[in-house]
């Protein structure tokens, strides 16, 4: 059977039952093709609906907004390793004050936090590791080959049992990499 003509019968089928869950595969519908309209939802888009959100909190009907919100960004490749983030700004949220301003206030704070996390953890040199992100960020991508990236280590003999130079390098460019991703795109401190 040929795809259209399966197509066609499962769409007969469905029609039979047409009184029978109608109203719930109306909204899946719906909600797919909304899905589909939005090529990539991005930041702009999950900032205005949390403005969307924001404005309507008094109304009860903020669990529908905050539902549209994870939903969008569980729909976005780009903006799921980042849902943490977005949530944790829905919940900071002032009751008033510009959101963008509030956003990029947020995303800085916790970009520093984290960028502070891994080089106290890994022992890097602070400075040297702080241009090696902002390079990134401004370029676009992590640069990982040739000596860049073992300016920032601290001091270890190549020789060193145990965990030694390669192996440093190798977590570094991981966990680095995990943090460029996460904030990259997201505005102050994190790219545009």
């Amino acid at each position: 059977m040929k795809p259209r003509a399966l197509h066609l019968d499962l769409y007969a089928e469905f029609r039979k039952d047409k009184d029978a869950d109608k109203e719930q595969i109306d909204d899946d519908v719906v909600f797919e093709i909304e899905l589909i309209k939005q090529v990539e939802i991005n930041v702009d888009y999950i900032l205005m609906l949390v403005a969307k959100y924001r404005a309507q909190r008094g109304d009860g009907d903020d669990k529908e907004i905050r539902a549209e919100i994870t939903r969008a960004v569980d729909a976005s490749p780009t903006l799921r390793n980042k849902k943490d983030l977005i949530e944790d700004f829905v919940d900071s949220l002032s009751v008033d004050g510009e959101i963008d301003q509030e956003w990029n206030a947020f995303i800085t704070a916790k970009c520093e936090a984290e960028l502070d996390t891994i080089i106290t953890d890994e022992s890097l040199r602070p400075e040297a590791t702080r241009v090696f992100v902002e390079t990134a960020f401004r370029d676009g991508q992590l640069r990982t080959s040739g000596t860049t990236i073992t300016k920032i280590l601290p001091p270890v003999s190549r020789f060193a049992a145990g965990g030694g130079h390669g192996e440093k390098k190798q977590r570094m460019i991981h966990r680095l990499g995990a943090f460029f991703e996460r904030f990259f795109g997201l505005g102050a401190g994190g790219g545009d």
